[in-house]
């Protein structure tokens, strides 16, 4: 079922998703929109559940809002929208389109675009261009135009209230999706926001306006950074004391560091990007160290945020105690290691618990972990 929403209308509460047609809109009742078009062949097309489709075009026999009122409607729906479907059938003498730009420039690389344009469209190579620069789709036809559209949402997901300011780009994100629980379940309730950002699924930035319900208040300011969860290992061997225990860091330069040596001090990890977290956790030691543990081996610690004022991802720790055998391959085999064609490059550090809080290299999250391994009582 397609819902179409005309400028200044509202939505219906809830839908399974939403495509916003962005384009030349005509000037003068002598020159055709194309829009009718577009959502004749998305009836023809598509097969999704409730397909909210948004037309910045005022209803048949009604006037347009206000300009303001047009312009802020139109970016509460085009920040909204699942996909922008960009069609356009330039001509500078009829249908100029220059706004048109300005969107598709404010739009291009948020992972959420479909760009459309006739053979004889003038003046679209640029767009043309960026919208390949970041991988959208670029068509000759309007058909094939809402066919990647609507390839682009599949069946799409089922949101109401707030939920349908998230776009699905971010709603598939499995972060996501975890804190947005997290809130519900605290009897918070997200009103609206805005996805400022995405890389693939993997790292995204969402502005969020919520409903703060212990405390009947609504918090607006601000922004919720994602990626996957991540894996960290406390690979160590059992001194005399916890003070003696010998703990097996990774040395790899990363451009936020603002440490000393301009390098980053942490144990191994990495995101939970396929497969469980020990799996990950297995496969990041490998990798980052040489050392190949079994995962019987691991024991999960525990499961928290890092940074919970600011990331709404999880930080799974395990540990694993080494052999003498192991912690020495550690000492005489420093690297490097990683995945060089990845630009990882990581070199293994052996350094003792009282080493590592002397020294200032490693961050408060990694001395967090290592604080709570090590002085947690035993089983």
């Amino acid at each position: 079922m397609i819902e179409v929403v005309y400028a200044g209308q509202e939505p219906p509460d809830e839908w399974d998703a939403s495509i916003f047609l962005a384009g030349p809109t005509p000037r003068s009742a002598t020159v055709p929109s194309w829009r009718p078009g577009a959502l004749a062949e998305l009836c023809r097309q598509s097969n999704v559940g409730v397909l909210v489709v948004f037309v910045p075009e005022a209803a048949g026999g009604t006037a347009y809002p206000d300009y303001d009122d047009q312009v802020a409607w139109e970016e509460r729906w085009l920040d909204a929208a699942d996909t922008i479907l960009f069609w356009v059938p330039r001509d500078m003498a009829t249908l100029p389109g220059l706004t048109t730009n300005v969107e598709f420039g404010r739009y291009e690389s948020s992972g959420r675009v479909v760009l459309g344009a006739p053979e004889d469209a003038q003046h679209v190579r640029y767009l043309q261009h960026h919208a390949r620069k970041h991988g959208a789709p670029v068509l000759p036809t309007l058909s094939d135009t809402v066919a990647a559209a609507l390839a682009s949402i599949e069946a799409g997901a089922r949101r109401s209230g707030g939920e349908r300011f998230v776009p699905l780009v971010a709603w598939r994100s499995p972060t996501f999706r975890t804190w947005v629980a997290a809130q519900q379940n605290a009897g918070n309730i997200l009103l609206d926001g805005r996805l400022a950002w995405i890389q693939g699924q993997f790292i995204w930035a969402y502005h969020a306006r919520m409903y703060v319900t212990a405390e009947d208040r609504v918090k607006a300011n601000e922004f919720v950074l994602g990626r996957p969860d991540v894996v960290s290992i406390v690979a160590y061997r059992p001194g005399e004391t916890p003070w003696r225990n010998e703990v097996v860091l990774v040395k790899e330069f990363r451009l936020p560091a603002g440490t000393s040596d301009g390098y980053v001090h942490e144990l191994p990890g990495g995101g939970v990007l396929d497969g469980s977290p020990i799996d990950q956790a297995v496969h990041e030691m490998a990798e980052e160290t040489g050392l190949r543990v079994a995962p019987e081996r691991l024991r999960l610690s525990q499961v928290r945020q890092v940074v919970a004022t600011l990331c709404a991802h999880r930080l799974h720790v395990f540990t694993v105690e080494l052999t003498a055998e192991e912690i020495a391959y550690a000492h005489e085999n420093p690297g490097p290691y990683g995945v060089h064609e990845d630009s990882e490059r990581t070199f293994v550090e052996v350094r003792t618990y009282r080493e590592i809080l002397a020294d200032e290299l490693v961050d408060w999250s990694t001395l967090g972990v290592l604080n709570v391994v090590f002085s947690a009582p035993g089983p």
